[in-house]
C-alpha cells in the first residue's frame, strides 16, 4: 500500500496522542505517592513559593507538553519516507524534551527568585531532579516501546512490504546498545528510582532522617543492574556484530569469510549454520567460475583454431602474462598492484583475441602480408573483441574482472606513442592491463613460427622489445618484462 499524505498525517496524529498520553502518565504516576510530603516543613515553604510564582510555574508546566508537541509537529511536517520510518525513536526523544525543559525552567526559577535563599534549595533541587528523571524515563519508555511495537508490527509491513529500509540513507537504526539501555531503564532503573523516591519522601513526610546505609545499598543495586546490563549487552551484541560483519562480506562477494563465534547456545548454532552456508556458497562459486573460465577458454581456443598461424598462442600468452605479473609484484614500482587485479589480468588474458571470431576466414587465414583493406578489417577485431567480451561477461558479478577483460580485448594493440589502434591513445591513457598484454602478445608473436615468418631468437626478440620501449611499449613495464627472460625462455623451451 502506498504511503499517502493522508496516511502519514493520520499516523503522526495517532503517534502524537500516544506521546502526549505517555507524558501525562509520566507526570501523574511518579507524584502519586509524593502528596503526603506536602505537609513537611520544607515543602510548606515550597508551596508558598509556588503560590507566589504560580502563573510562571503554570507556563512551565504547560511548556512540558507544548515544547515536545511543537517539536514533533515540526519533525513530521516535512514529507519524507525516512522521517516516517524514524517516527518511534524521533517522537520518543522529542517527547522527552518536555521534562528537560521543565527541570531547567524549575532550576532557573529557584535561583532567580528572591526567596530562593530562604528555601531548602538543595532538598527542592534533589526532589525536582529525581521526579523529573522518573517522569522522563517513564514517558520515554511508554512512548518508545508502544510506538516501536505499532510501527514494526503494523505500519512498516503495510507500507514497506519488501523491507530494504537501509536503502534510505537517513533512517536511524537503534543499536542493540541503545535498546538494552532502554530496556534497562524501563525494567531495572525506573523501579529502583521509584522505590528510592517513595522511601525518601515517606521519611521526609514523617520527619525521619534518611538512612544513609539504605541509600548506599540502593546505589549499589543500581550499579549491579548496570553491570548485568553490560554483560547481557556483550552476550548479545558481540555475536550479532560478527554475524552482521560476515553478511556484509558475503554481500560484497567474499565467500571465504567465516564467523568466529564458538558457544553452545543459539548464537553458536547460528554461527555454525552461517559458516556452513558460506562454505557451500564458496564451493558453488568456485564451480561456476571454473565453468565460466572453461567456456571462455574454449571460445578462445575455437577462435584460435580458425587461424592456422597462431596455434598455442592463447596458452603461451596467458603463461607469459602470469610470469610477467609475478615479476611486476616483486618490483618496488608496481608492488601496489592488488591481488585481485593480478588474478583478473591473468584470467582475462585468454580473451584478448576473441574479436577475431568476427574476421573473415579469407583475411584471418591469409598466409602472406595484408593489403591495406585487409589490415583495416583485421584491426576491427579489437573493438569487436571488447563487445563480445562485454556480452559474454554481462552476468558476471565481478565488475573489476569485466572491466579488465574488456580493456585487454579493446586496447592491447594500442602503442605507447599513440600510433596503435583502434583508438590511437597514448602513454598511461592506455589501461595498465592492456599495456601488460601488449608485451606478452608481441613477444609470443616474435618467438613463434608463423606461416609468413620463422621464429626469432630470444636475443633478437628481446632486442626488438628493448628498441621499442617508449614507442610501442611502456618503458617502465618493458624493462621489467625484459627481466623475465630466464623464466620466459624456460617456458618456451618446455622446461617449466
Amino acid at each position: 500500500m502506498e504511503l499517502t499524505k493522508k496516511h502519514r498525517v493520520l499516523i503522526c496524529i495517532f503517534y502524537g496522542i500516544i506521546t502526549a498520553t505517555a507524558n501525562f502518565l509520566g507526570a501523574v504516576l511518579p507524584i502519586s505517592f509524593a502528596q503526603p510530603t506536602l505537609e513537611s516543613l520544607y515543602m510548606t515553604e515550597w508551596l508558598a513559593f509556588l503560590e507566589q510564582y504560580s502563573k510562571f510555574i503554570n507556563y512551565v508546566t504547560a511548556g512540558t507538553f507544548i515544547v515536545p508537541s511543537l517539536l514533533c509537529f515540526i519533525y513530521a511536517f516535512k514529507k519524507s519516507k525516512e522521517r516516517f520510518i524514524n517516527l518511534p525513536i524521533a517522537y520518543s526523544l522529542l517527547g522527552a524534551t518536555g521534562w528537560i525543559f521543565y527541570l531547567l525552567a524549575e532550576i532557573v526559577t529557584l535561583f532567580i527568585a528572591k526567596q530562593a535563599r530562604d528555601i531548602a534549595i538543595m532538598n527542592i533541587f534533589f526532589t525536582s531532579l529525581m521526579f523529573s528523571g522518573l517522569e522522563l524515563l517513564l514517558s520515554f519508555t511508554i512512548t518508545y516501546f508502544t510506538l516501536e511495537t505499532l510501527h514494526r508490527k503494523i505500519f512498516l509491513p503495510r507500507y514497506f512490504p519488501d523491507g530494504h529500509l537501509r536503502q534510505y540513507k537517513k533512517v536511524k537504526n537503534p543499536s542493540l546498545r541503545f535498546l538494552f539501555f532502554a530496556f534497562y531503564c524501563s525494567a531495572g532503573l525506573f523501579p529502583t528510582l521509584y522505590i528510592l523516591s517513595a522511601y525518601i519522601t515517606t521519611h521526609l513526610n514523617n520527619n525521619i532522617t534518611v538512612n544513609t546505609n539504605t541509600l548506599i545499598i540502593l546505589f549499589f543495586l543500581v550499579l549491579f543492574g548496570v553491570g548485568l546490563c553490560i554483560i547481557f549487552l556483550d552476550y548479545f551484541d558481540t555475536p550479532l556484530r560478527k554475524l552482521k560483519a560476515g553478511t556484509e562480506k558475503i554481500k560484497s562477494g567474499d565467500f571465504n569469510t567465516r564467523v568466529n563465534v564458538v558457544s553452545a547456545d543459539s548464537f553458536g548454532d547460528l554461527a555454525d549454520s552461517f559458516n556452513e552456508m558460506t562454505e557451500t556458497l564458496e564451493s558453488k562459486t568456485k564451480k561456476i567460475v571454473s565453468i565460466q573460465n572453461s567456456i571462455v577458454t574454449g571460445m578462445a581456443v575455437m577462435v584460435e583454431s580458425r587461424d592456422n598461424s597462431t596455434g598455442g598462442h592463447i596458452k603461451r600468452t596467458s603463461d607469459c602474462v602470469r610470469i610477467f605479473i609475478e615479476q611486476l609484484k616483486k618490483s618496488e614500482e608496481f608492488s601496489y598492484l592488488s591481488d585481485s587485479f593480478c588474478i583478473n589480468v591473468i584470467k582475462a588474458a585468454p580473451m584478448h583475441d576473441l574479436g577475431k571470431i568476427a574476421v573473415d576466414d579469407a583475411v584471418l587465414r591469409k598466409p602472406g602480408k595484408f593489403t591495406d583493406e585487409e589490415y583495416e578489417k583485421m584491426k576491427k577485431h579489437s573493438e569487436e573483441g571488447a563487445r563480445i567480451v562485454e556480452n559474454v561477461l554481462k552476468e558476471v558479478d565481478d565488475p573489476e574482472f569485466k572491466k579488465i577483460a574488456i580493456n585487454i580485448a579493446h586496447y592491447h594493440h594500442e602503442k605507447y606513442d599513440g600510433s596503435g589502434y583502434p583508438e590511437k591513445i597514448a602513454g598511461e591513457n592506455i589501461p595498465l592491463e592492456a599495456r601488460i598484454m601488449a608485451l606478452a602478445d608481441v613477444f609470443d608473436a616474435l618467438v613463434s613460427k608463423r606461416c609468413y615468418k620463422d621464429s626469432f631468437s630470444y636475443d633478437k626478440a628481446f632486442s626488438i622489445i628493448e628498441e621499442s620501449l617508449g614507442t610501442h611499449f611502456d618503458p617502465k613495464l618493458g624493462k621489467i618484462f625484459i627481466q623475465c627472460r630466464p623464466q620466459l625462455e624456460q617456458l618456451y623451451n618446455g622446461t617449466v
